[in-house]
């Protein structure tokens, strides 16, 4: 008895050992699980929870809530390693990690932030918050123990502080898309010397404006590294193929110069490869790039905008895993190859804006997962294949601008491709279908691109389409009324609406305000809206209602869009005088045209210190007055014509302040009195277009100007670039431009209208013509040796013509008719070639024209009104004496004849080239046949806007 007590008292007593045991065990666990954060933490993160603001604009992912609402310091809740976005070290309790990305942050931080309290923290996200242009705390410095860093997309400003360098154990750092960031001092080169054990390196958008350095190649456990649109420059160094472990490699859209390093073909980890739309990119085969073969895990290539030529690469064939390929913007011609129909997982394929030809391959069906297929601007023809309706995964279909044919039935895409968003067939030689009914279940379409489709009625379907952000009807042939049910129309969805370019009278109902609440662009333009003008409700980008017929007032409520970038209301019937708001309603504005109306009165003189005018146009109106001089403030603007009213005022020299000033246009006004000297000798520093013809100017000509318009001197103008504004879309990419403005003038010239439909760097142009100007033409005009027109016609001056003016190499148009002049025709004129319109008529010149040179291919009527001068061509032969000497010993041989001719084809060459696309009035396109013996061009249609 006594042993089966003593058995049994030991049996109980392992079973207490056991429960304890497993009791404490239990306990450790349960403490594991939820550890518990420490006072001085948790008082930290309440602090910094009081130092934010929540702002639902402060984040820009869908899914993103605030995460710090959670945290609370009552008992309950208490345990801040519970907290959103924190975790805590199970066996310590210190919070090592907090993720507050997307939680709608919106506040300043600095170094005295309680969040760098946190000094065991190894984690830390604060990606895609609004920290309201903070430079980056130098407290950061504190947090030791940091291995991962993201601060992305988070309003970042200044420079990188230099303690980050000092986290040296990171091994992933994201700093990317911080506008305002900069990396410079320190440098790229101090950051990658001093962390060594990165593993990801985001600097995306940071501003560094240097090469890559060499010692970047010693980060050999790089896996993950982006210098997207970064300023980088240099060549892109072969060496970066050392970095064998990267799987994600962007360096995208920086200053890079030369070929892509062949030794690329040794990173065959990488499954994400984009090296696009560099700079200096030179012209490379696509031949060249046969060491893409070796990536064999790439997902993702994008060598867009890379200048590439030839046929696609070849070497694309082996890439069996790709899943998205983007060529866009490169100089590729022939056919879309059989094979690339192979590479059977891509779902998104991009050759937008190449050279291809031939038809869209039947076989494209084997591409069954293709989610995005963008073929728009390229030469391809025939019809659409009806392979096409078997993608039916295809949620993106971009076709226009290209030559497309045959009538297409829209309901082909309903029925077959349920989850299309994007449509865009505009710009082809297509005839849409729309109106057959089909019943069925519409797609949610985003985008919709029916430009140039042959329509003649709104499309019935958009009856039910409430998502569209982007719809671009313009350019058909639909006529009348809007209809009322089109009103109805995703009017809040709606950010792009093109209607521009049909026959449209009216809104119907007198309705002055437009319903559409969110968009960004409305184009009414080239219809035949009547009646008042319509305002939309709201307008961020453009406002364009140009070519139409409207009359009346412009409604004070225009002024209601005040975060508007372009206005164009020009060439309507609109009158009155402008809204004294006008001159700065908006902040944003960019681009104001109200030129070809019947406005009067004066122009508002309120043109704010902030204003970002890039281009006022008010010419063609009544306007009367002065010029206002708060134009003064409008620091960003690059061209303003007030030309054909009636101001009356003296020279607006002050307006040589502003920097990047380079049309003005003041012609066929009453502006008067004598243009002083300038000030400084600085002023009008970009200036290469002035026109002020027409007015009552009187004195000498502004001969110390001549010397301050550097802009005119340069003769070798390093790359054809035009004046023109884009405003991209923000939330829609794959639809049409927001906005894209191409500065046009018309320049007078020897009594033709010649229209620049666009301005490119090569047009420079002084025009001083009918005014009241005396005494000698200057010397120091012959300083603006980059000029191609200068008419000094119709004035009083007097003297010799200098023989200086040889020095106007490029010069191709040249008029001093209607003057006093006496003298010679310098025999330095003969030499200059490219000069295609000449006229001294009416004057006193005497002796002989310059011979043995283009002159001779010059109207007679160019002389006409000299009876001194002499010349083969001319009714008075001059005597051997007056003759000028023969410079070219050739000029008497066999192929004299010869030699004209390749001159005269150089000068009217280079004329045509800079004018190339530009548009003479019809009245006196008699003169362009007889000078060129050119064609008549009696209509002009309005040029297509693509996509840059």
């Amino acid at each position: 008895m006594g042993n089966l007590s003593l058995c049994f008292f030991a049996f109980m007593y392992l079973v207490s050992s056991s429960l304890l045991f497993h009791t404490a065990a239990f306990t450790h666990f349960a403490s594991s699980l939820h550890p518990v954060c420490h006072d001085q933490e948790r008082s930290a993160l309440l602090k910094f929870k009081d130092s934010l603001i929540i702002d639902q604009f402060a984040s820009i992912d869908p899914s993103a809530y605030p995460k710090v609402a959670s945290w609370e310091p009552d008992k309950e809740n208490g345990n801040c390693c519970l907290w959103d976005g924190i975790e805590c070290d199970e066996e310590t309790g210190h919070v090592v990690k907090l993720d507050l990305s997307s939680s709608f942050l919106y506040c300043s931080i600095n170094s005295t932030s309680s969040l760098f309290h946190l000094v065991h923290l190894q984690w830390l996200n604060l990606a895609d918050n609004n920290f309201d242009l903070s430079t980056i705390p130098s407290g950061i410095i504190n947090l030791t123990r940091l291995s991962h860093l993201n601060l992305s997309f988070s309003v970042f400003s200044g420079q990188i502080p230099r303690e980050i360098l000092e986290l040296s154990k990171l091994v992933s750092l994201d700093l990317s898309y911080n506008y305002d960031l900069e990396l410079q001092n320190p440098s790229l080169k101090h950051l990658v010397g001093n962390m060594f054990n990165l593993n990801v390196l985001d600097l995306s958008r940071v501003k560094i404006s240097s090469p890559i350095p060499p010692a970047l190649t010693n980060l050999s456990s790089l896996t993950f590294l982006s210098f997207r649109r970064c300023g980088l420059q240099g060549k892109i160094l072969s060496s970066l193929a050392d970095l064998t472990k990267l799987e994600h490699l962007d360096l995208s859209y920086n200053g890079f110069s030369g070929e892509l390093p062949a030794s690329f073909g040794n990173l065959t980890q990488l499954n994400y490869l984009s090296i696009s739309g560099n700079n200096n990119s030179p012209v490379q085969t696509s031949d060249s790039l046969s060491w893409i073969a070796n990536l064999q895990n790439l997902t993702y290539l994008k060598l867009s905008n890379r200048s590439l030529t030839g046929e696609l690469p070849f070497a694309l064939m082996n890439l069996t895993q790709l899943t998205a390929l983007d060529l866009s913007y490169n100089q590729l011609i022939g056919p879309i190859p059989a094979w690339l129909m192979n590479l059977n997982k891509l779902r998104s394929l991009i050759l937008d804006s190449n050279k291809l030809s031939g038809q869209i391959p039947f076989e494209i069906k084997n591409l069954t997962q293709l989610q995005d297929l963008r073929l728009l601007s390229n030469g391809l023809e025939g019809s659409i294949p009806s392979s096409i309706f078997e993608l039916k995964d295809l949620q993106q279909l971009s076709l226009s601008l290209n030559y497309l044919s045959g009538t297409v039935d829209l309901s082909m895409f309903i029925l077959h491709l349920k989850s299309l968003e994007t449509l865009d067939l505009s710009s082809n030689k297509l005839s849409l279908i729309t109106g057959t009914a089909v019943n069925t279940t519409l797609p949610k379409f985003i985008v919709i691109g029916f430009s140039s489709c042959n329509l003649s009625n709104f499309p019935y379907f958009l009856h039910n389409q409430d998502q569209l952000a982007s719809l671009d009807l313009s350019s058909n042939k639909i006529a009348g009324q809007v209809p009322a049910w089109f009103l109805n129309v995703a009017t809040n969805s709606l950010e792009y609406l093109n209607l521009s370019s049909n026959q449209l009278t009216s809104f119907g109902h007198k309705l002055d305000v437009l319903p559409w609440t969110g968009l960004d662009t409305l184009d009414l333009s080239f219809n035949k809206l009547q009646g008042q003008l319509p305002v939309p409700s709201g307008c961020e980008f453009s406002y364009i209602v140009s070519n139409n017929e409207l009359t009346g007032h412009v409604p004070p409520r225009i002024c209601n869009l005040n975060k508007l970038r372009a206005l164009d209301l020009s060439y309507n019937n609109l009158s009155g005088m402008l809204p004294k708001c006008l001159a700065n309603f908006s902040q944003e504005l960019s681009i104001l045209k109200l030129k070809g109306n019947n406005f009067h009165g004066s122009i508002p003189q309120t043109f704010m210190n902030s204003s970002k005018l890039m281009m006022i146009d008010l010419s063609n109106n009544s306007f009367q007055g002065r010029i206002p001089q708060s134009l003064a403030n409008c620091v960003r603007l690059k061209f303003l014509n007030l030309g054909n009213n009636q101001i009356a005022d003296f020279f607006p020299s002050w307006l040589g302040t502003l920097p990047v000033l380079e049309v003005l246009v003041l012609k066929f006004n009453k502006l008067y009195g004598i243009i002083e000297d300038p000030k400084t000798g600085l002023e009008f520093p970009k200036l290469r277009i002035i026109d002020v013809s027409h007015n009552r100017f009187t004195g000498n000509l502004p001969s110390k100007y001549f010397w301050c318009w550097n802009a005119m001197k340069d003769t070798n103008a390093s790359k054809l670039t035009y004046l023109h504004e884009t405003f991209l879309p923000q939330s829609h990419p794959v639809g049409p431009l927001y906005g894209s403005f191409d500065y046009s003038l018309i320049l007078s010239n020897k009594g033709t209208n010649m229209e620049y439909e666009k301005l490119s760097n090569l047009i420079t142009a002084v025009i001083l013509s009918s005014n009241e100007f005396v005494g000698e033409i200057p010397t120091s005009i012959a300083s603006l040796k980059g000029l191609r027109t200068l008419n000094l016609s119709n004035n009083n001056l007097e003297g010799h013509i200098p023989s200086s003016l040889g020095n106007l190499t490029v010069i191709e148009s040249l008029d001093l008719s209607n003057n006093k002049l006496s003298g010679e025709i310098p025999q330095q004129l003969g030499g200059l070639t490219a000069l295609a319109v000449f006229d001294v008529s009416n004057n006193h010149l005497t002796g002989p024209i310059p011979g043995g040179t283009q002159f001779t291919t010059f109207n007679r009527s160019s002389f006409d009104g000299n009876p001194g001068l002499c010349g083969e061509f001319l009714l008075k032969k001059c005597e051997k004496s007056e003759a000028p000497e023969d410079e070219n010993p050739q000029s008497k041989s066999p192929f004299a004849f010869s030699w004209k001719i390749v001159v005269i084809g150089y000068a009217c060459g280079t004329i045509i080239g800079v004018v190339l696309g530009h548009i003479f009035s019809t009245r006196k396109q008699e003169w362009l046949v007889t000078t060129f013996r050119l064609p008549l061009k009696t209509t002009a249609g309005r040029k297509r806007r693509r996509r840059n």
